[in-house]
């Protein structure tokens, strides 16, 4: 059985590593000239490093990895997190991007990826899906899985009409940067004024990145640093979180990143006979909850075992998505209760029940 893989980020890569574990052939391509990430730092739930674990990464991401303790503070510093949660419910490990997807490649294969490479139609037959690249060339294979992101061309000819939508009025600046003389702790998340929200803490590698984002955000007029400034000075109280400023300050324009948020709304489905989405090109969301990219990893493993169950193609990828639909369905619904808290007490709360559900009855559901 061979796989093609539109994408070759996080979710498309580790897909590659997974289908090669069930003894498939793997194409990945990635349209970008070369392996490389998007944003500074990615948090990763026990779900996701269960699914790393299980297809052989483990202890190559783990060895990346700062484990993160969430609390979440108010603008004046005042700390809080949710009674009556597991400790499991708060923390996660954050991982480098970058660095991350380096290692992905490296178990997927240099001979399994293909860079400058773009997927821009596919055919499905009987006995096979054809695909077709950017520079006219076809490849055949049993399955073509769209991981190629929130702009997914896979998505837009299996369901047309269902392109990215804004998230309007979200915009959330990122950087990553040699670590100074901030607190080690860091700041994780606070919630401020005017629907602001933003933190730093280190990773891998004696690097810090920081992040602060708001919701209802008037369109942003200046350079990156300034509008993160603005951002950052809503979370910052008789000066408790001044570090956040000072990193923002000393972060080369060229190193922050900004984006205006994007996310895929509900599809009607997934899936065809020979083609799937996963990831983001089938849900991608609003990146405040801390957890798309481990939803989608577990995508992976929801359709890998669908497919060593069933000997049947189309009855796998149908099974696969009758697990996924009510599964975001329920995701989209903590994670707009996580959106409307409108204060640090009521953000600590909704994301802990959030991040409980994840870490068990929907872990649950994803294993059945």
């Amino acid at each position: 059985m061979r796989v093609i893989i539109a994408g070759g980020g996080i979710v498309g890569l580790t897909a590659g590593i997974a289908f090669k574990a069930i003894g498939w052939d793997v194409l990945v391509c990635e349209q970008a000239s070369e392996i490389r990430a998007a944003g500074a730092a990615i948090g990763l739930w026990r779900n996701a490093l269960d699914v790393f674990g299980a297809v052989g990464v483990g202890d190559a991401i783990a060895s990346i990895g700062t484990t993160v303790e969430t609390w979440f503070y108010d603008a004046s510093g005042q700390p809080f997190r949710a009674p009556g949660f597991d400790p499991v419910d708060h923390t996660f490990l954050l991982v480098p991007r970058p660095e991350l997807n380096r290692r992905l490649a490296a178990a997927v294969g240099v001979d399994n990826i293909h860079v400058d490479t773009r997927v821009v139609a596919f055919n499905e037959h009987a006995d096979h899906v054809s695909v077709t690249f950017d520079d006219g060339s076809v490849e055949r294979a049993d399955l073509l899985l769209g991981a190629d992101g929130a702009y997914s061309a896979v998505r837009a000819q299996l369901i047309p009409g269902y392109p990215a939508q804004a998230h309007a009025g979200h915009h959330v600046w990122r950087g990553m940067l040699a670590a100074g003389d901030e607190p080690a702790a860091g700041s994780v998340l606070t919630v401020g004024h005017q629907r602001a929200r933003g933190g730093f803490t280190r990773t891998y590698g004696n690097q810090v990145v920081w992040m602060v984002n708001q919701f209802d955000s008037a369109a942003p007029a200046g350079t990156k640093k300034a509008e993160a400034l603005q951002r950052a000075a809503l979370l910052n109280d008789a000066g408790w979180n001044d570090a956040l400023l000072a990193l923002i300050e000393r972060t080369p324009e060229a190193q922050i990143l900004h984006n205006p948020i994007m996310f895929v709304p509900p599809l009607p489905c997934w899936t065809s006979s020979r083609v799937a989405l996963i990831g983001d090109a089938a849900h991608a969301l609003s990146p405040h909850i801390s957890a798309g990219g481990t939803l989608g990893v577990e995508d992976i493993q929801v359709l890998t075992d669908a497919l060593q169950r069933h000997d049947d193609l189309a009855t796998a990828l149908q099974a696969y998505e009758r697990n996924r639909l009510p599964h975001y369905a329920r995701v989209r619904e903590l994670a707009y209760s996580v959106e409307i808290a409108p204060d640090a007490a009521g953000y600590a709360l909704e994301y802990a029940r959030f991040s409980h559900w994840m870490l068990n009855d929907g872990y649950r559901a994803s294993r059945q």
